[in-house]
């Protein structure tokens, strides 16, 4: 019997096609082979999967629902707008369901400490929850623009225990929360292990976040089944990194009729500096340990990138979201600044669901779709988190609108 596409990408060494691999100093060469084998033995391990099942279940709100967005569909006028409600799990996102597993597999490894990166809070929130559970230390590097900009995030964070450590340099947002937290774990390697927050870094961090991340996909296919007795005919996801997208998608690759959207985030414009549209301007490059599509300036250096979105300003993205796009699996959308706004609000006063700006991003590029498609068609937007988090932000700098029905 043929083996499924998730069971053959990555390869040995960690490659989708010339994306991925792992490209580390020496020092960190044996922590990470630890982390692979220990991945390797854990995850057919009947009493890890079943300690994750207990958690996801009992402990995360597992599985989130999906909910037909009835009023918004009506509103764009064209094709079914379906969420996968992310926003419903535990601390507010996806990113509690590859957090709790990497902090198992952190003790597994009988690491004390579990060290990460957050750009909007929510892989800092979530690390932080699954440290407070498993009675983990937790160190969170963020950059000191987003620690202002998230501050709700930041307050959850250091109540649940974790240490904050402001990134100071560059442009003080995601990439280089990124650098602090590597900086900060090579010499903490042996009692600590770094848990990458995306489907990004050195292997085997793109296929384990995918594969914890793949829950999303595997329980929406099943609950759209129940909505419409048939599989979404466009599947919509935010990319910054990618782990929410690659979630989602990752129960769909081989169903080749369903289209599949990565959302990238076009901030202010088309420029240099103005927007974090990665797999839409970027060329081949190594960054923190992977090869993927990257961002550049004019020395080929990572660019200087922007969104609103705290979460999706990275310049560089999972090397599985380029090998998709790069063999036609994939498709690329584009919202920007004003629109993943509108969005929001729209959202919010239509359907009574405050999105993450993040998940802004794909609401209004599903949007836009659903307004070109016909009404039999339908879209499955991966909401992968809630707006808690951006509320004070988005109404000090954009007012409310009247709710208009």
């Amino acid at each position: 019997m043929a083996k499924s596409y998730l069971e053959t990408h990555p390869d040995e060494n960690g490659f989708f096609g010339k994306y991925g691999g792992s490209f580390i100093p020496p020092i960190l060469e044996k922590p990470f082979a630890d982390i692979t084998q220990a991945y390797q033995e854990l995850k057919n391990s009947p009493a890890f999967i079943e300690e994750l099942k207990y958690v996801r279940k009992h402990y995360q709100g597992r599985p989130t629902p999906i909910s037909f967005a009835k009023n918004l569909t009506e509103y764009c006028g064209g094709a079914k707008i379906y969420l996968k409600r992310e926003d419903l799990n535990h601390t507010g996102a996806h990113k509690l369901n590859h957090c709790m597993a990497e902090v198992i597999l952190a003790k597994y490894l009988g690491k004390k400490k579990v060290i990460a990166e957050t750009g909007a809070g929510q892989h800092g929130v979530a690390l932080a929850t699954a440290a407070a559970y498993f009675g983990l230390e937790c160190e969170i590097h963020m950059g000191e623009v987003d620690i202002a900009k998230e501050h709700p995030n930041v307050v959850r964070m250091k109540i649940l225990g974790a240490k904050i450590i402001p990134a100071t340099h560059g442009l003080k947002t995601l990439k280089e929360a990124v650098d602090s937290a590597f900086e900060s774990y090579v010499p903490q390697a042996d009692e600590a292990i770094y848990c990458i927050g995306s489907v990004v870094g050195p292997h085997p961090f793109p296929m384990m976040v995918r594969d914890f991340q793949s829950i999303i996909g595997f329980e929406a296919k099943e609950q759209f089944l129940e909505h419409e007795a048939n599989l979404p005919d466009n599947i919509v996801a935010c990319v910054g990194g990618g782990s929410n997208a690659m979630g989602i998608f990752s129960a769909f690759i081989e169903d080749e009729a369903v289209n599949l959207y990565g959302v990238e985030p076009m901030g202010r414009g088309d420029k240099i500096g103005e927007h974090a549209a990665t797999l839409t301007y970027g060329s081949e490059g190594v960054m923190h340990g992977f090869n993927s599509i990257m961002l550049k300036d004019e020395n080929g250096e990572p660019a200087p990138v922007y969104s609103i979105g705290s979460g999706i300003d990275y310049p560089s993205v999972g090397p599985e979201h380029a090998y998709l796009k790069e063999i036609g699996r994939t498709k690329v959308g584009l919202s920007n600044d004003e629109e993943a706004v509108a969005a929001f609000y729209k959202l919010s006063q239509l359907e009574g669901i405050i999105p993450a700006l993040e998940s802004a991003h794909a609401v209004a590029f599903a949007m836009k779709l659903a307004a070109s498609l016909p009404k039999d068609k339908t879209i499955l937007i991966n909401l992968s988190g809630r707006g808690d988090k951006d509320i004070d932000f988005v109404v000090e700098n954009y007012p409310i609108p009247n709710a208009k029905f």
